[in-house]
């Protein structure tokens, strides 16, 4: 029988997060209770959960908390033990079928009202997704169901036996960010048995298991992996992973090269298919890693879709570590830089002991969620930015890079709203041996197709900083809108073409890439559309296709996700993962490769010196 679970719907949860966040987990326990005034469910389903039944579930997940130090203590072993005993008690307990826990709501509801002592203590002072469930492979508690629904084997000594094969790092890898792979418990359950019988004596896991799983991405295409009996997946499976483990054993050391080769039949093909169609004007920008030049090591946080690291890696910088807490960011640094090392975590939850090899590195990157200031945005939303701008100066400080490069808005630099935040982050940078320099630079100064400023903080060790200087921009002018998308609006016939490139003669506008919390696919707000219509668009949506044959030659096309991509000087191979919305975001908040080898060349100079 399944059971249908109370939903705490977004507006009433969040306020109870923001409420929740800031008391101690004694008072929470007071808090805690089995109904919410209101609390819905769906119609139907299954039978409503009673509350003796809630009230069994609270027990029995408390009793496993105190064996794990609840509520005043915890450590990483003991959390580890109470995950994986807790992912198993709420699957066979729960009685939920995946429809339910599918649902969001009904984490929010377990997570404020039925657990919220529990789920506190978990994780002091959460992230968003680790309590309302906007992401449920992060959910403290849904993301133990869900890894408990696809392990789970009944006819198994131990059905819940293989949560202990790998740690919530490791299966991630499998579960949140490899969605081709992750919705298939057949496919995991059989993962999780080759991968326990192989002999991994001297390799790096992590690094074997990374392997393992990308060779299985580009054979996804051509196996129903599903309609593979048991046995003939396992055969199928250990083949591929032994070529992981092969590949390891011998992979090259060179940085920026991908160790895994094409040996599965349809996986050379596959590779082989044009990355993008998009025809466009060259741009000031080649792609790899420049030849001869000395190289650098680098740790990239708010990674996006790796446009900063690709700018970066023209500099002479080679990742290796890239974070990113969006699913299909880190999805579009595999697909095109597969040897680079992605984790998809909150930057709030890594700490350096995950990663020691970030511990010294030439350089700290990353383009920060933009800080804006409190009275034009929601409280909490500016408490949320400030925290995440907050762990990377922490991190900095922690890690002691070379240097540091930090990308956010010019108010950040030039508004004197912001001097506070300015102080103490140049205060707290000198006291870890920084010195601190602030600066707003446009990349149509530097060859960009595009009037995009951004403010900048870079800092470096104390010895390096004389030598550092800004990268001076304005030596070639940009080209126009017209010149660079005029080739791809012409590519399906269209008669206006050569008419809307002469139109379209000036630089873009920013492109804005939106917020996951208001708004779509479009080119912006009210100003930024006007901007694109005198240069002959449409900015209300964007379009799947350049227009063709059949568009009037009076009316404004629509951009396309890579004529976007194009504005943002992003080369034409690199693929971006997800729906239309997703790639456009991913595409909106990227800093423009060129701009960032500008930057990372006066670093590396600075460092070379």
């Amino acid at each position: 029988m399944s059971f249908l679970y109370p939903r705490l719907l977004a507006e009433q949860a969040r306020p109870l997060f923001e409420e929740y966040r800031h008391l101690p987990v004694v008072d929470l326990s007071d808090r805690a209770t089995f109904s919410h005034e209101s609390a819905v469910y769906v119609a139907t389903g299954g039978d409503r959960i009673s509350v003796d039944q809630l009230r069994d579930l609270r027990s029995g997940v408390v009793d496993l908390a105190v064996r794990a130090g609840f509520p005043d203590h915890s450590d990483r072993a003991r959390n580890t033990d109470f995950d994986l005993r807790l992912a198993a008690l709420l699957h066979a307990e729960t009685g939920m079928v995946p429809a339910e826990a599918a649902s969001r709501d009904v984490w929010a509801f377990l997570a404020l009202v039925l657990l919220p002592d529990v789920a506190f203590w978990r994780y002091p002072q959460p992230p968003k997704d680790r309590v309302l469930g906007t992401d449920l492979t992060r959910h403290v508690f849904g993301r133990l169901w869900w890894r408990a629904q696809l392990v789970r084997s009944p006819d198994a000594p131990e059905p819940y036996g293989a949560l202990r094969i790998l740690g919530e790092a490791a299966f991630d890898q499998i579960y949140a960010r490899r969605a081709a792979l992750g919705g298939s418990p057949h496919l995991v359950r059989a993962i999780l048995r080759v991968w326990n019988s192989l002999d991994l004596a001297g390799l790096n896991e992590r690094d074997t298991l990374r392997d393992f799983l990308k060779r299985l991405l580009r054979l996804a295409p051509f196996v129903l992996f599903d309609g593979v009996t048991e046995a003939a997946l396992e055969d199928e499976l250990l083949a591929v992973a032994q070529e992981s483990v092969d590949a390891q054993r011998h992979a090259p050391s060179s940085p920026g090269v991908d160790p895994t080769p094409d040996t599965h039949d349809g996986t050379a093909a596959l590779e082989a298919q044009p990355a993008a169609s998009r025809k466009t004007e060259p741009l000031p920008f080649t792609s790899g890693p420049a030849i001869g030049r000395r190289r650098f090591t680098s740790m990239e946080i708010c990674a996006g879709a790796g446009a900063q690291a690709l700018g970066l890696e023209q500099a002479g910088f080679d990742p290796v570590l890239l974070i990113d807490s969006k699913a299909d960011a880190c999805f579009t640094i595999d697909l095109n830089r597969p040897s680079w090392d992605v984790v998809c975590m909150d930057l709030l939850q890594f700490h350096p002991s995950m990663r020691p090899e970030t511990l010294g590195i030439d350089l700290l990157s990353g383009g920060l969620p933009r800080v804006r200031s409190s009275a034009t945005v929601d409280r909490a939303e500016s408490m949320e930015e400030r925290g995440v701008l907050r762990a990377a100066v922490d991190l900095a400080c922690a890690i002691r890079p070379k240097a540091v490069l930090f990308e956010n808005v010019p108010d950040l630099v030039e508004s004197p709203h912001f001097e506070n935040d300015r102080l103490w982050i140049d205060s707290a940078l000198r006291d870890a041996g920084f010195r601190s320099s602030w600066r707003v630079l446009n990349a149509a100064d530097f060859g960009v197709p595009q009037n995009r400023s951004s403010g900048f903080l870079v800092a470096l060790q104390a010895p390096y900083y004389p030598h550092f200087s800004w990268p001076e921009g304005g030596r070639q002018s940009p080209p126009t809108v017209g010149q660079v998308l005029g080739p791809s609006m012409a590519s399906r016939g269209w008669p206006g073409a050569e008419r809307w490139v002469k139109g379209a003669d000036r630089i873009a506008p920013a492109l804005v890439g939106g917020s996951d919390r208001r708004g779509g696919a479009d080119l912006g707000p009210t100003g930024s559309k006007k901007a694109w219509a005198a240069l002959g668009v449409n900015g209300n949506s964007l379009g799947d296709a350049p227009p063709g044959r059949d568009f009037p030659t009076d009316e404004h096309p629509r951009l396309t996700v890579d004529q976007a991509a194009t504005i943002q000087a992003i080369p034409g191979h690199w693929r971006t993962f997800g729906g239309k919305t997703s790639k456009y975001r991913q595409i909106g908040h990227a800093m423009p490769p060129p701009l960032a080898t500008a930057l990372g060349e006066a670093i590396a100079s600075a460092l070379e010196s």
